[in-house]
């Protein structure tokens, strides 16, 4: 039976599913979460409750995050009852949000001082893969206290690498979403013209899926787009949150990413027309509006 007990705060459409596999692996785990609702889930599940982030980090020896945003996570770990208040000296911060790498080495520097460790290890994988354990997690801090924590990434995540110093594992979500934004407007672009030449578009996924263009995208969301089915695994608004980190951090360090500037324009977009709670695959929408047509099946 592990003997750590963890707080994990941000039990939402990832977090919740995540903190369910550490209770079935056998640890106990605390939970917190700004609306009251998850977390009655999470107690009905086997888990304990936390009325703040502080009191989360106080009764437990690592605490993980799991939250939309920057300003999220700051208040979250820094502001009042937050995580800062309640750690102990060794303890351990395992964000596995997505947030700008500046942030993340702002935090790591304010949990320093409180003597304790910070991980940056933001996650991949969307919903399906928080709930069978099969994330891919991108590690930034310090290789040591990975690997004292590996056991836990390990219930969450098929996946582990150190990325690098803390900042590193940010660093690399935002390559990853830039990658993972390219496949869902290369393939919203490529069913929506598939539907106006009048091609069969079960047919068109099934034949690129095999080829050179086979992706993470054609696998797990074309069959669902083009029958109009944008349940959220991953929502849209955190894909256009996490491309303005991706642009943001490209102007930083004078990067060209015209790509990028595109897929950052049509998920703004999404937002714009209400969208945003919709599937990150849900983009090609946009797609269809410009053109005029939808690209379904029956």
């Amino acid at each position: 039976m592990p003997e750590r007990t963890i707080g994990f705060i941000g039990l939402g459409i990832m977090g919740g599913p995540m903190a369910a596999n550490l209770i079935d692996a056998g640890y106990d785990v605390v939970g917190h979460n700004r609306s009251p609702e998850p977390v009655d889930e999470h107690v009905e599940y086997g888990g304990e409750r936390a009325e703040t982030p502080q009191e989360a980090a106080e009764r437990t020896d690592v605490v993980i995050t799991c939250l939309p945003d920057s300003p999220v996570v700051e208040e979250i770990i820094t502001g009042e009852d937050g995580v800062l208040g309640g750690l102990s000296e060794g303890m351990t911060v395992i964000d596995m949000s997505t947030i700008s790498p500046t942030v993340t080495e702002t935090l790591a520097a304010d949990i320093a001082e409180q003597d304790a460790n910070m991980l940056d290890a933001p996650i991949s994988g969307g919903e399906e893969g928080a709930i069978e354990g099969t994330l891919s997690i991108m590690v930034g801090g310090d290789e040591a206290v990975l690997s004292e924590h590996r056991d836990l990434f390990e219930v969450m995540g098929d996946t582990v690498t150190h990325c690098g110093p803390n900042g590193a594992g940010q660093t690399t979500k935002a390559c990853n979403q830039i990658v993972v934004a390219a496949q869902m407007v290369g393939v919203s672009e490529a069913l929506v013209f598939a539907k106006k030449a009048g091609a069969d578009l079960d047919a068109v996924v099934e034949a690129i899926s095999g080829g050179a263009a086979g992706c993470w995208t054609l696998d797990n969301r074309a069959s669902r787009m083009i029958k109009g089915n944008f349940d959220p695994g991953f929502f849209a608004s955190y894909q256009y949150k996490d491309l303005r980190i991706a642009t943001d951090a490209g102007e930083a360090f004078g990067v060209p990413m015209p790509q990028t500037a595109v897929a950052h324009e049509l998920y703004k977009a999404m937002e714009t027309t209400d969208r945003g709670r919709d599937d990150n695959s849900g983009v090609m929408q946009i797609i269809e509006d410009l053109a005029g047509e939808e690209a379904r099946i029956e």
